[in-house]
């Protein structure tokens, strides 16, 4: 993809139900031109209250379920049954409700744990584990880029994995996925997946997609609601060149970022509004779906040339 980037659409509600109503909508769309293009809907979640937003989508009869493969933007280090896990929120929330088979979900491999993980997931290290921890925490986030690998490996030529669509949340201090502030890993440009040991926010243990995977996504959606949201949402938005992590979001052309809030969220924005246009199907006319298209027709030439060698 072209290094450059479209600026964020905007996309804002009277209250909660309406936001979420057009998500489910706007999800739909994604995925219908995602399968009409290659047959697969690749989607990552995230945590916080972002799966409870995502529970209108049991409702939406034309999601083909047997087409999705769901990965998770951040991960905590914690058993997929335990609260702090983001899989168990969007499980609990709506995957759970769905026809949806467990192998088309990529979650953390919890075979990889240490015995002190099972026991107390979310307790302090000692400081004689703390080597042991680091390595765990490694092989959790090496082992969930291979599972990127293997999806992503055969689905184009492309360097990086280019999903669908990325749904993101917003923290207070402008954090999305557990990328933070001031972190280190703002500045990963090798690896696709990297473990945190020191979160801010607790659970310390995590792990996260870095930029290398959000900045070549083909849509990247944030979404925020409530009275709370409001600076930070302002600082975001109008701005960027502070730099916090949810405005580093910005994926390269052809893909685009989107923000669906509430009202109450972006009262002190000075952004400007795009108005949402419900969308029955899939057309071919948006640019990524155009860019779809040529990806297709230089791949489809490249096999013919090579059979032909």
């Amino acid at each position: 993809m072209p290094q450059s980037s479209a600026p964020p659409v905007l996309y804002s509600y009277k209250d909660v139900p309406s936001l979420t109503s057009s998500l489910a909508n706007f999800i739909l769309k994604a995925q219908t031109d995602a399968i009409k293009h290659r047959g697969v809907f690749t989607i990552a979640l995230s945590g916080g209250s972002l799966p409870n937003n995502l529970k209108p989508l049991v409702d939406v009869k034309e999601i083909q379920w047997d087409k999705w493969q769901v990965f998770f933007a951040d991960e905590r280090i914690v058993p997929l049954d335990h609260p702090d896990s983001n899989y168990d929120g969007c499980a609990k929330a709506f995957l759970d409700l769905v026809p949806i088979k467990k192998e088309q979900i990529h979650t953390i491999n919890t075979e990889l744990f240490r015995e002190q993980t099972r026991i107390d997931p979310t307790g302090e290290i000692k400081k004689e584990d703390e080597d042991e921890a680091e390595n765990e925490a490694i092989e959790i986030a090496d082992d969930y880029e291979k599972q990127l690998v293997s999806t992503f490996a055969g689905a184009n030529a492309a360097r990086y994995p280019t999903f669908d669509l990325i749904l993101l949340g917003m923290g207070p201090d402008g954090h999305t996925c557990s990328l933070f502030p001031g972190h280190e890993l703002l500045a990963e440009n090798d690896r696709w997946v990297a473990e945190i040991q020191d979160s801010p926010k607790p659970p310390k243990r995590r792990i996260t997609f870095t930029y290398q995977v959000l900045n070549h996504a083909f849509r990247c959606a944030f979404v925020a609601a409530g009275e709370g949201k409001q600076d930070m949402l302002s600082q975001i938005l109008d701005k960027p060149e502070e730099g916090l992590p949810c405005s580093r979001v910005r994926p390269a052309s052809p893909g685009l970022v989107f923000w669906f809030v509430d009202d109450a969220a972006a009262a002190k924005l000075k952004y400007p509004k795009t108005e949402y246009k419900w969308i029955d199907q899939a057309t071919d006319d948006d640019p990524i779906s155009l860019e779809r298209q040529k990806m297709k027709k230089e791949m489809d030439a490249a096999v013919e040339a090579a059979n032909h060698d």
